[in-house]
Order: structure tokens, then sequence, then C-alpha cells
């Protein structure tokens, strides 16, 4: 299956946290922080401009991302944690 997210929306499939500290404690699920970060899978067409235009999307798939901590809704999908937002969610483009 693949998503196909409309307007300016982006598909993002999240990068686990770590279960263990540097330290070696094992984290319950409750202490775990929620992730941050993650890989672009699907990009809407782009923002629906007031002419009619759409604006381009900055983000391509296959990047991988930092985003607000709080944005947009997650989901699970065959067991894969997935988040769905908006573009102007995402703060940067993680270089490689």
């Amino acid at each position: 299956m693949t998503f196909r997210p409309l307007n300016d929306k982006v598909v993002i499939e999240l990068l686990e946290e770590d279960e263990k500290t540097e330290a070696g404690i094992i984290l319950p699920d409750t202490a775990k922080k929620r992730p941050q970060e993650g890989t672009v899978i699907a990009v809407g067409p782009g923002r629906l401009l007031n002419n009619g235009n759409r604006a381009p999307m900055t983000v391509q798939v296959g990047q991988r991302v930092v985003f607000s901590k709080y944005a947009g809704s997650e989901f699970e999908y065959e067991g894969k944690k997935y988040l769905i937002l908006d573009e102007d969610q995402i703060y940067a483009i993680r270089e490689r």
C-alpha cells in the first residue's frame, strides 16, 4: 500500500527511539520521548495558492527530517509508526 497525502501534507515514518540509555538502563514505554525525527515516505502535490497554482513542496521522499515535537497525527500501519503533518511543521532536512 502506498500513501498519497493531499495538498501540503507529508507522511513520515518515525524513527524508533532507543529502548536503553547510554548507561544500559532499559526505558519503559511511559518514559520514552516522542520521536522528532523520521524519513519522508510520501508528499502531497503542494499547497493551493489563491491564484490557483500550487506552491512546490520543499521536502522530497527519502529525506530525513526533524519536526515539531507535537506536530501532526500519529498512526500505525502494519506494525510501523507514521506521522502525517503539514509541511510547515517540519523544521529541518537532515543532510547526510
